[in-house]
């Protein structure tokens, strides 16, 4: 592929980050329309959960194939096939009537996020040849990852002080439109490798390890447990994952070369990816709830609050990457994640010992300033250290990474929540069972007894202390593991880390 013009190299940056910023936008934008919603489609708290998980759980089972697909078609004809199916998706969630038609549309929205994600990436990772560039632009593109995931609950709040829950989805619609006709001004030409092979198997397979393993988690967290459900799920994701990596190590091109993962910079990337998207998707779905629920915020105020993170995590996401040859990777990743950690902790003392919202948000804008940092160079750690002819592959594990961090928040965070909640909440011998299920419930049916709400609302505080308190640990560990991983990867190890010497 020709290089590009300057000018062109960076338009072709704006246009995959306009698809980009969709594609994160609706991994949070349900987070604030989410009781609205529920209350109008009559769903369960599995529905609803399911709602908001059928989106990251199809997407990340078929990021790999994606991803390997782009490399035999072409990225350019990925993102076009992407974008279309992702318009229409949204259509179809937006009018949604039941439960299940919105998580039927939901996992069509995976279908187009996952054929473009894996493309956005591998596009700049193809287009900018300069490593320093091609760092400053992973940067800015990590730093759009993290805008739309925070600008989800704003613009989901926005909207629903003026429409119904289905406008959260229209939007896609005009900037999908746009970005259509940008692509065919600015991509480069499509650029297929026919001898590239793509397996719908393997890309199965992964998909029924993820699905069976978030099924266990969500059962195992719901009172009571149905151990029939959660024994079979379990089977299943078992013999998905060992079946998926028993074919990779078979086949001549596999969707995932396990290979790759001995290069400790590729791997501190992975760790650093899954574990900032796990932190972000945590804190919002968790504090979010809670303010609504608990505090009586509007969904845009409550959107404003989580959005701090963002907003921290922008300077520091941009002069990560501008100055990764000089701090290194393991500063920025290890001592990122250390930081989201206290932040975390300062966001929680302020919830358990009453210090009200400037603590949260202080907490809060620690939290943005450490996972910019590992954020900014998550990405070009990854992509950096795969050669051209892989950029697919190792732009789908990059992608993988961040779905599964932010999946796994979703179902191991909100599935603790509610269990928590469940089985602390010290209700009335007569309170209905919706109640103890979770604290929506029991607001739905207080009916004028505070003594009801009073208990809901002091077990939902301890659920949501709890489960931040198990947030910062997991980012402590995360910390101390990469600080490990990354131990050769000081300052001015640039050329050690992304030399194209492949």
């Amino acid at each position: 592929m020709s290089h590009m013009s300057a000018r062109r190299r960076w338009a072709l940056l704006v246009t995959v980050g306009a698809g980009l910023l969709l594609i994160t936008l609706d991994n949070s934008v349900l987070y604030t329309a989410l009781p609205s919603l529920t209350e109008d489609l009559g769903a369960s708290s599995s529905q609803a959960l399911w709602i908001i998980n059928a989106y990251p759980v199809v997407m990340a089972g078929l990021l790999l194939g994606a991803g390997t697909l782009g490399d035999r078609v072409g990225h350019r004809r990925m993102f076009v096939i992407g974008l279309v199916i992702f318009g229409a998706a949204s259509l179809f969630a937006a009018f949604s009537t039941t439960p299940g038609m919105l998580i039927a549309a939901r996992a069509v929205l995976a279908c187009g996020a996952a054929a473009m994600m894996p493309a956005t990436l591998a596009l700049i990772r193809l287009t900018f040849h300069d490593a320093r560039e091609r760092n400053l632009a992973i940067a800015i593109w990590g730093s759009l990852s993290v805008v739309g995931a925070a600008l989800g609950p704003i613009v989901g709040g926005t909207l629903l002080a003026h429409f119904w829950w289905g406008s959260v989805f229209l939007i896609n619609v005009p900037v999908i439109l746009v970005t259509l006709v940008a692509v065919g001004v600015v991509a480069p030409r499509n650029d297929p490798d026919p001898t590239k092979s793509w397996d719908l198997v393997s890309s199965l397979q992964a998909l029924v390890g993820l699905v069976g393993a978030v099924l266990v988690i969500k059962e195992l967290a719901h009172v009571p447990q149905h151990w029939p459900t959660i024994v079979v799920a379990a089977l299943a994701s078992a013999a998905g994952c060992t079946a998926f990596v028993r074919r990779q190590r078979r086949l001549a091109q596999p969707l995932l070369s396990f290979a790759i993962f001995r290069n400790r910079a590729f791997s501190g990337g992975v760790l650093a990816a899954v574990f900032s998207m796990f932190a972000i998707a945590g804190a919002q779905l968790v504090t979010t709830q809670r303010l609504q629920l608990v505090e009586g915020f509007s969904p845009l105020k409550a959107g404003l609050v989580v959005a701090v993170i963002a907003l921290g995590s922008l300077p520091s996401t941009i002069l990560g990457g501008a100055f990764l040859h000089v701090i290194g990777l393991r500063t920025l990743i290890a001592g990122g994640l250390g930081l989201a950690a206290a932040g975390v902790a300062v966001a929680t003392a302020g919830v358990a010992w009453g210090g009200g919202l400037a603590v949260l948000v202080a907490g809060f804008a620690l939290v943005g300033i450490g996972l910019g940092a590992a954020f900014s160079v998550a990405s070009a750690a990854i992509m950096g250290n795969a050669p051209p002819r892989e950029a697919g592959m190792a732009a789908s594990v990059e992608e993988v990474s961040y779905e599964f961090g932010s999946l796994s928040a979703v179902a191991l965070l909100g599935s603790l929540v509610t269990f928590l909640y469940s089985v602390t909440v010290a209700l009335p011998a007569d309170a209905p069972e919706a109640a103890r299920d979770s604290l929506a419930g029991a607001i739905g049916v207080a009916d004028g007894q505070p003594a009801l709400l009073e208990a809901a609302f002091a077990a939902y505080d301890g659920a949501y202390v709890a489960t931040m308190v198990t947030l910062a640990v997991a980012l402590g560990a995360g910390a101390l593991l990469t600080a490990r991983v990354l131990r050769d990867y000081g300052p001015r190890t640039e050329a050690m880390t992304y030399a194209d010497n492949h």
